[in-house]
């Protein structure tokens, strides 16, 4: 059975959908077999791995709403062994939509029960807020991995998300695991970088994943062209990092 994986923080331009797009595709790489879900509606995930988000008809939209299938909805990524289940825009609109049905959480749960067999991981790029869709996300995954830049706010708005974590523990997903804390955007020339590494890894020691995302142009780059940063550039420092992180998940969970 797949494992699935949400890579979630309410807080905006941690490095949420990079490390999605690229922990997939490193995964990918060594031959996991690996379902990406965009749970954003900026859609960036779909876009970053080569889909034209406005021809979408089916994607995550449809599957929150149980409308399709998430069989009707997997296309194939420009990465190998990534499949994707792509937003839309018009995703914005499922939080309203949702509000009165019943088992509104469940809903993302529910339709993955019928792919989560076919692939080694699945991964929800989640949206910037604690909203509904990442609501969903955390109550369908076994475990979430959240993105920490490094930077001076860093653990700023961190004690919220991990409070939501345990209320979804508590109330809609007993099973939910913290697979780690990434560091990402890291540079080591600056002593704020080195500085929050420290203060991230004396609070939450283990918690925290060995490998850290360096700040890394080719990383930035790689998107507009459609590509992983592995298809893009593979002996780039972003390609090795990410490369690490897959390795570094695998052994956990093997």
């Amino acid at each position: 059975m797949g494992k699935i994986i949400a890579i979630a923080n309410q807080k905006g331009g941690v490095g949420k959908t990079t490390t999605s797009i690229n922990l997939a595709a490193a995964l990918g790489v060594l031959e996991k077999k690996v379902l990406l879900i965009d749970a954003d509606p900026q859609a960036n995930a779909s876009s970053g791995l080569g889909i034209d988000v406005e021809s979408v008809e089916i994607g995550t939209y449809q599957i929150l709403e149980h409308s399709n299938t998430p069989a009707d909805a997997i296309v194939k990524s420009s990465a190998p062994n990534v499949d994707v289940i792509p937003a839309h825009i018009d995703l914005v609109a499922i939080e309203i939509e949702l509000v009165d049905k019943e088992n509104r959480e469940y809903m993302l749960k529910q339709a993955l029960a019928s792919v989560v067999d076919q692939y080694d991981y699945i991964i929800i790029d989640c949206a910037p807020s604690l909203g509904l869709l990442t609501l969903n996300a955390l109550t369908a995954a076994n475990s979430v991995v959240i993105p920490i830049q490094c930077e001076y706010f860093a653990l700023e708005g961190l004690g919220k998300l991990l409070n939501t974590i345990k209320s979804v523990q508590k109330i809609h997903n007993p099973e939910l695991d913290i697979e780690g804390l990434l560091l990402t955007m890291y540079d080591s020339r600056l002593r704020l970088s080195n500085q929050v590494v420290e203060e991230v890894q004396k609070h939450f020691n283990n918690m925290v994943f060995e490998t850290v995302i360096q700040r890394n142009i080719k990383l930035s780059e790689a998107p507009s062209y459609g590509e992983s940063i592995i298809g893009y550039d593979a002996t780039s420092k972003g390609a090795t990092n990410y490369l690490h992180l897959a390795e570094e998940i695998i052994k956990k969970n093997s």
